[in-house]
């Protein structure tokens, strides 16, 4: 990849205002500025301006990997987590850079208005340049939005995986939806670290909310269960509908002396038995 010459760095130092005026139309028109703020893309425009100015005025070679891009690399990297934050897709965020190259261009075409060889060859040099700067932005778009989106997932686990106290000694683990083994572990750890922190006697984990129950969902209930009993406490499963109970029996599954019941209502009534508890019926 050839250097660019010196009258084109000269070109694009003395139409910089020019330049980010007509690259900030161009992204207004192109809808890449919805969902953010006109100052905030603006000064982005202006600092990533300054600084390509700086890197190439001091003669870097176009390896955007090289040391000399470094700046430039964490702010388009910055840029990008922002725009993905912001909920914007890969597209528009790659159209930041991609939005440059009409003024440069424009900007080229009167430099070199009579000396068609060499404009073609500034104006490749200069494409491929944005080219790569725009796919290091999509990549750093893509890891930063598969971090959201991570970050997304375990946050709704832990929503979906409430653990309720029902009574002093009492807890319960409402589950909802398919088990995995990433949720399994995350329920592990959330309902052991509660029945440290309250001293619970009784788990009772209801699974009315769960689809269906095959060999690995019944794989994943009996380490949950073996785990609460290592820490001391006992295990009730609530919510085994008849479909439920079929299935278990059809694949031939052992819960091993596991203590289940039909409803939520009929495991806390055993837990309370077991703690020696009775609930009556106050007359007024």
């Amino acid at each position: 990849m050839a250097a660019l010459h010196q009258n084109t760095l000269s070109a694009l130092t003395r139409s910089e205002a020019q330049l980010s005026e007509s690259w900030w139309q161009a992204l207004e028109a192109s809808g890449s500025t919805r969902t953010l703020k006109a100052e905030d893309v603006r000064q982005q425009i202006s600092e990533f301006l300054q600084l390509l100015m700086s890197v190439l005025a001091r003669g870097a070679s176009q390896n955007i990997t090289a040391a000399e891009w470094a700046d430039t690399r964490l702010f388009l990297e910055k840029l990008s987590h922002q725009r993905a934050l912001a909920g914007q897709d890969s597209q528009q965020t790659a159209h930041f850079i991609f939005a440059l190259k009409g003024p440069l261009f424009a900007t080229l075409q009167t430099e070199y208005a009579e000396q068609p060889a060499l404009l073609a060859e500034q104006l490749w040099e200069i494409s491929q340049l944005l080219d790569l700067l725009a796919m290091h932005t999509i990549r750093t778009f893509q890891k930063s939005r598969e971090a959201v989106i991570k970050r997304q997932q375990e946050e709704l686990l832990e929503l979906s995986t409430p653990v309720v106290k029902l009574w002093d000694g009492v807890l319960a683990l409402p589950m909802i939806g398919t088990l995995d083994s990433q949720r399994t572990q995350m329920v592990m750890e959330s309902l052991l670290q509660r029945i440290v922190d309250t001293g619970s006697q009784i788990a009772i984990i209801d699974i009315t909310g769960v689809p269906t129950v095959d060999t690995l969902v019944a794989q994943h209930l009996l380490k949950t269960v073996t785990a609460i009993r290592l820490m001391g406490a006992d295990c009730i499963i609530s919510g085994v509908r008849p479909q439920i109970a079929q299935t278990i029996v059809h694949l031939g599954l052992d819960l091993q002396g596991v203590v289940t019941k039909a409803n939520l209502a009929d495991a806390l009534g055993l837990a309370l038995r077991r703690l020696g508890l009775t609930v009556t019926q106050s007359v007024v």
